[in-house]
This record gives structure tokens, sequence and C-alpha cells, in this order.
């Protein structure tokens, strides 16, 4: 019962690895708020149905749970998802920023509408429940957010150049906020997932390679990345901030931040010439690849 008497809001909770980290931090003896607006990943079809089956497993589990259907992409619906855990429960202690939407397409054709509808949901979303709850942390001296960020934004991937900014934008606005709040009691993280959900769905699985790449995916059921959310959020991780974590299957890892990693200095300054002659070879076997998630995390998962 590490979050007994805790009070959490998991955004996007009606499915897929929102509901799992509701359902854990339910177990775990948080009262938990989902907020679910119930759409397809392209945005059709509003329900609460989601929700509400969340909702009814946690009750079944003698659990405690309350449902919001506002989206998170609009700074006063992010106030009431908040204001929906004070009005409940009386109080706010967690929030989980794991809302997010798709639409996947290669950087040319990306249309504007494309752009902000994923950067309204997964950045704007994350800031605008975030900064919701912080006046709340600030006076109670407590609090833990923990954004769901993606190996997408941290080391890329083809077709999700919304998707990836936004996902590494919310690494950033994750340390600002530890920064920012550390004074105050208050604790926020990231974290990366690794599951097979309606987010990975998409992706594609034609040449033999992406087939074995999905075949590994789906190997890994959403349930894995609740564990490392609920310590998180809790008491045995007070020390824990500013840091991006990311489980998978029965793996752990933690990222580093970006940090200069070679430099060259010339007493007498730079020319581009000179850049090219001398900067250019000194520098350049420290560059990072061109590598996609799946480049880097190559091997089964175990």
């Amino acid at each position: 019962m590490m979050l007994e008497g805790k009070v959490a809001v998991v955004t996007g909770s009606g499915g897929g690895i929102g509901r799992e980290i509701a359902l854990a931090m339910a177990q775990a003896g948080a009262k938990v708020v989902i907020n679910d607006i119930g759409a397809s990943l392209t945005g059709e079809g509003l329900s609460a149905t989601p929700a509400e089956q969340t909702k009814a497993i946690i009750e079944q589990r003698g659990g405690a749970a309350a449902i919001n259907t506002d989206s998170v992409s609009e700074w006063a619906n992010a106030q009431k998802i908040v204001q929906c855990a004070l009005d409940n429960f009386g109080r706010i202690d967690i929030v989980v920023n794991n809302a997010g939407i798709l639409r996947d397409q290669i950087f040319h054709k990306t249309s504007p509408e494309e752009w902000l509808a994923v950067i309204n949901v997964h950045l704007n979303g994350s800031f605008f429940v975030s900064r919701a709850a912080a006046e709340h942390f600030r006076k109670q001296g407590s609090g833990a957010m923990v954004h769901i960020t993606s190996t997408s934004g941290l080391i890329g991937n083809f077709g999700q150049a919304n998707y990836s900014a936004a996902k590494l934008g919310i690494v950033a606005l994750s340390k600002s906020i530890a920064l920012d709040m550390q004074r105050f009691g208050v604790r926020s993280n990231c974290l990366a997932p690794f599951a097979w959900s309606r987010m990975t769905s998409s992706i594609p699985a034609e040449t033999p390679e992406q087939k074995a790449r999905v075949q590994r995916l789906m190997a890994m059921g959403p349930e894995k990345n609740a564990p490392l959310a609920v310590f998180l959020a809790s008491d045995a991780a007070k020390e824990v901030t500013g840091q991006v974590f990311a489980p998978r299957m029965n793996e752990l890892f933690v990222f580093n931040a970006m940090r200069p990693v070679r430099g060259i200095h010339r007493s007498e300054g730079w020319t581009p010439e000179t850049i090219a002659e001398y900067a250019l070879p000194a520098l350049k076997p420290a560059f990072s690849p061109l590598e996609r998630s799946g480049d880097v995390f190559c091997w089964d998962p175990v």
C-alpha cells in the first residue's frame, strides 16, 4: 500500500498503459481520478465507457475512483480535472500525464492541423494539468508528477515529427518543474513506456525487420509499466526527481541528459573554413548516429 491516503489523477486512463497505471495506483491504496475522453487515436467517437470500465475494475477490487471526461488540451479543462479530485476526495497528491493521440505522417506531408493536434494533447496537456495541480502541491508542501514520454522523442522515429517533438518537450518540461518546485517538496519525473497498446498498434509491420520489432512489442503488456509509475509517485521515491526512466518487459533503464561530449578550442576564433578544416574532423567522432528506438533497443525483451 505504497500510496495509502493519496489521491492520483491519471489522464488517458480509459485503457492501455493509463488504465494499468490507474489500476496499480488504486491497488497501492490511492484514490484515483480517471480522466479519459473516450475517443479513438484519431479523435473520433467521444464516450465515457472506457473510463467507466476502468472505474468498475477499481471498485470491484475494493478501491475508490471518480471519472472526468474533459480533454487535457485546454487550460480550463485541466482545472476541471484537478477540481474533480478535490471535489471527490478532498486533495490531490499525484498527477500522471498519460493522455495521448497520434497523427503519424512523414514530415513533408505533415499538416499544421496534425502538428497542433498532437502538441496540444501531449505537450500542452502535460503543462496544463501539471500547472493546475502545482498550486495545490505548493500549498501542501508535497506532490509527485509522472509524465509519459517516449523513445520516439528520446531517440527518434520515422513519421512522428509532431509526436517526437512533444515527447522530448515533455522531458524538458519535467526537468523545469523539478528545478522550480523542488523547494516545495514537489517531484517530477518521466517514464518512457515499452508496451503493445493503441499507441503502438499503428507501427508498420511490412518488412521482416518491422514484423520482428512488432512481435517484440506485442510480448510486452501495458501492465509492465505500472510498477515504476507507482514507485515514482510514492514517498519511497522522495529523493528521485528530474529523471527519465524506461521499463521494458523486466528491464529498467535510466536515460542520461543532453550534455557536451567533446569540445575544441582555437585561440584566434573560428571561420567557416577553419570549422570545416579542423573542428569537423575533431568533433565528428562524437556525433550521435541517426537512429530510431528500434535500432538502440534491438535485443529481445526479457
